[in-house]
């Protein structure tokens, strides 16, 4: 068996398509959607600027406490003016999605207990910061209140005393990052493994390719169990699927930038995906009798595969019909895996698409292995 699958490697190998196949073309595509569609999935991080007129111990707590936090979480950019006309020209000149104006005599009015307020002022043309901006504004207040509220409901209290008041919720993110992948990361991934299917089609329908030369018959008559030969096709497409896989991500993590998750949840992924597509193409070409046959149906197969999988056309911009249709490809799993694991709090595994990947391939290669009997005969 390591024979024959030494043999086809070789063949392989000195087959100068396979490397542009393989490698080259993913790669270059990947490449080239990435610098085309550069910056089209890139998170803008709001500005806001405030201008405190007040100078005050509640003032003072909105701007260091609130604001500057999300300053540092990289959530908004926080610039700072001294007089409302100023915030008002940064607005004007689109320098910032919202300002606050906080009024002279804010902290003592809160901590008198007396009604008073934090002026927003919003971009037209960024609604989304000023929605924000009047969120954050109003999550300050309410929970203002919840301590005037506390404190009136014991007798009144010191500024102290309201310090030290316990929020009554708490909202912890334990989502930092998203588990979704960038673009230049969904092309290198998409075109991977989309191109993987014709890189492992090589392997089990070469004997096709055995019998139309000859030296099936040959094999046949030695002393080799049918069984080892299918195994031998099987193993050399697997190999050289999964250095095309391992090439490609590396390449993808050192010259785009990727960022692909835990190595031992992304290398389990990728081999359950090399599995995949290796039973995949393979029980396509025990439908073929010949070689030209199995190429060509194995080609439609891959491509037909790509395009319900999510390769070209996000799943999320899919229909819902085409949505549930793509679980029954390899490539979506494969994608959701390295979705799964990615972000700063991904885990280091993803189960459940690398055991559906690992579900196709023992369905598939089982039933290829059932079926090779028409094709291991002279």
């Amino acid at each position: 068996m390591l024979l024959i699958m030494g043999k086809d490697l070789r063949q392989r190998v000195r087959d100068r398509s396979l490397f542009l196949l393989a490698i080259v073309v993913p790669f270059g595509l990947a490449t080239i959607f990435s610098l085309v569609f550069r910056g089209v999935d890139a998170q803008d991080t709001a500005t806001f600027a405030v201008a405190d007129h007040d100078r005050g111990q509640i003032a003072t707590a909105f701007i260091e406490q609130v604001l500057r936090p999300l300053e540092r979480n990289g959530v908004i950019r926080l610039r700072t003016a001294a007089t409302e006309q100023e915030v008002r020209a940064v607005i004007e000149r689109g320098d910032a999605d919202a300002a606050y104006v906080i009024p002279a005599g804010f902290s003592r009015a809160v901590l008198s207990g007396q009604g008073t307020t934090i002026h927003v002022i919003g971009n037209v043309d960024a609604q989304i910061g000023s929605f924000v901006a009047r969120s954050v504004a109003e999550s300050f207040a309410a929970e203002i209140r919840y301590v005037q509220v506390a404190l009136a409901a014991k007798g009144g209290g010191t500024p102290e005393e309201a310090a030290r008041v316990p929020a009554p919720v708490t909202v912890e993110d334990l989502g930092a990052e998203r588990r979704q992948l960038s673009l230049a990361e969904g092309f290198a991934a998409g075109m991977a493994v989309f191109f993987l299917f014709f890189t492992v089609q090589f392997g089990f329908s070469s004997i096709l390719d055995e019998r139309r030369d000859g030296t099936l018959s040959r094999l046949l008559a030695a002393p080799v169990p049918r069984v080892a030969i299918a195994l031998a096709k099987l193993l050399s497409g697997i190999v050289v699927g999964f250095v095309a896989m391992a090439v490609l991500v590396a390449a993808a993590a050192l010259l785009l930038g990727a960022q692909w998750g835990h190595p031992v949840g992304v290398s389990l992924l990728i081999v359950a995906g090399v599995l995949a597509a290796t039973g995949v193409m393979a029980l396509v070409a025990t439908v073929a009798t010949t070689a030209e046959q199995a190429g060509n149906i194995q080609a439609v197969v891959a491509v037909l595969l790509g395009l319900l999988g999510g390769v070209f056309i996000p799943i999320q911009q899919m229909g819902g019909a085409f949505a549930v249709l793509s679980l029954v490809t390899p490539h979506r799993w494969f994608l959701q895996g390295l979705s799964d694991l990615h972000g700063g709090n991904a885990p280091v595994l993803a189960p459940a698409p690398t055991l559906a990947l690992l579900g196709f391939a023992a369905v598939t290669t089982g039933i290829a292995l059932l079926r090779s009997g028409r094709m291991l005969r002279p």
